[in-house]
């Protein structure tokens, strides 16, 4: 009973953060964690490489001071001074514990140092093969909405009935256009389209004769006048 309880509540709450969550919020937030990062890890890199460097000094130090040391230890006991020379010795002695010291130190500074620049450099190679990913998710996210947002246009078009107004209001005009030409092709059946040709042609005869007439009274042609229709009553005088 108490682990269907407890799955009960994971479920639940588990549930409630899905819910809350926003996947592109977190992977924005997660670009800004990883450059944030950045500064710190060089902060931390700068501090070792400063104990490194100062370890190196020290060494460094040791080293002159351990051969200075034995460079007067040799000339005391060339000088037949012994004593002066087991005081160089216990100098020296020291000394030398204190370099090995330091250049055990110095090792591990350095292989420290070391360290984390191979860190830093894996870290940058992970954080730009992160961000590329983030970045092409946030794009595809951007996508997926312009997308949405066609499908819901789309959606609303068949909702709201605009295809199936379209094909009718389509049908009406083809069907109101195919009345028109039936109605034209039957008020030109009613027409006498042969008299209007007999009428036209008509009066194209008449236009060229009149035409041929000006054309006689202006002498340009030599053929005999045209009769005129008030002169067919008047007898013809007889030639001489």
């Amino acid at each position: 009973m108490w682990k269907r309880f407890i799955r009960a509540i994971r479920s639940l709450f588990g549930g409630l953060i899905s819910s809350i969550e926003d996947p592109k919020l977190i992977l924005e937030q997660n670009i800004r964690e990883m450059n944030d990062q950045i500064p710190q890890m060089n902060e931390n890199i700068a501090t070792v490489k400063a104990n490194m460097t100062l370890l190196e000094k020290e060494l460094n130090k040791y080293k002159v001071e351990y051969k200075d040391l034995v460079a007067k230890m040799k000339a005391a006991i060339q000088a037949g001074r012994d004593d002066i020379a087991e005081n160089y010795a216990m100098r020296l002695e020291s000394v030398k514990g204190h370099m090995m010291q330091t250049k055990s130190q110095f090792d591990v500074a350095s292989k420290a140092y070391e360290k984390s620049l191979e860190v830093k450099k894996v870290f940058m190679r992970e954080r730009e093969k992160k961000i590329a990913e983030a970045k092409e998710a946030l794009r595809a996210n951007e996508r997926a909405k312009w997308q949405s947002k066609i499908a819901d246009t789309l959606e609303q078009f068949e909702v709201a009935g605009v295809d199936a107004t379209h094909d009718e209001m389509i049908s009406k005009i083809n069907e109101e256009t195919a009345k028109n030409e039936a109605r034209m092709e039957m008020a030109l059946d009613s027409v006498d389209t042969e008299t209007l040709k007999i009428e036209e042609e008509a009066e194209k005869l008449r236009a060229a004769d009149l035409v041929k007439q000006f054309k006689i009274e202006m002498g340009l042609e030599d053929d005999s006048p045209i009769i005129d229709d008030l002169d067919l009553d008047t007898p013809t005088k007889a030639t001489e």
